[in-house]
């Protein structure tokens, strides 16, 4: 326990076990701490800057911050990044896109971290693919292949909860393969509006 009482100490060890996010529990294991314990050291060096609270259980190292996209992929799990953010980083979108965007099969949450909106849009478990690992600065994120970001994206054009971007450009992305996520939604109007733009 008399790792704890030394914050260099404890960030040199997260970093060396690349735990830049993690949960109390993990902490205490790694540190042989009572969860008291992990609980005040936790706080305290929150209050100081060397961890930052991401949500209640889950924390982060201030010093290096992991990136908005591993945060997301920890945050609310299960989850991918998809939808507008991650056809803004296929270039598919040509405008910024300020918030991260993922999907998951839990209920939709939305997170605000050190102003950072981070949103997680809720489908069905049958539709829950098409993303993959994608290494990032030594750490992987799961990220929407191109084609299942436009499904995803229409799959709520077609709700009525996403407004249609007419700047979208897809002309280089698999047909064959958008239409068959888009199949997996099992909604006839987003395979409809999916042939239609197509």
């Amino acid at each position: 326990m008399s790792t704890l009482l030394k914050p260099f100490s404890v960030r040199s060890a997260l970093l060396k076990r690349n735990l830049c996010i993690f949960t109390p529990r993990e902490f205490g294991r790694l540190f042989r701490a009572t969860p008291d314990q992990t609980k005040y050291f936790l706080e305290e060096y929150s209050k100081d800057g060397v961890f930052l609270r991401l949500k209640r259980g889950l924390y982060a190292l201030q010093e290096p911050l992991p990136s908005e996209e591993e945060i997301a992929n920890q945050l609310y799990r299960p989850s991918y990044l998809s939808f507008e953010y991650a056809l803004a980083r296929y270039h598919l979108l040509p405008e910024m896109v300020y918030g991260v965007t993922s999907a998951t099969t839990k209920p939709t949450r939305t997170f605000t971290i050190a102003d950072k909106t981070f949103s997680y849009l809720t489908i069905k478990q049958e539709a829950f693919t098409g993303y993959i690992p994608t290494k990032r600065d030594g750490q992987t994120i799961l990220l929407a292949e191109p084609e299942k970001a436009f499904v995803d994206y229409f799959y709520f054009v077609a709700l009525g909860k996403k407004p249609f971007n007419d700047r979208l450009n897809i002309s280089a992305l698999n047909a064959q393969k958008i239409q068959r996520y888009a199949q997996l939604f099992q909604r006839p109007k987003l395979e409809q509006l999916v042939r239609e733009f197509l």
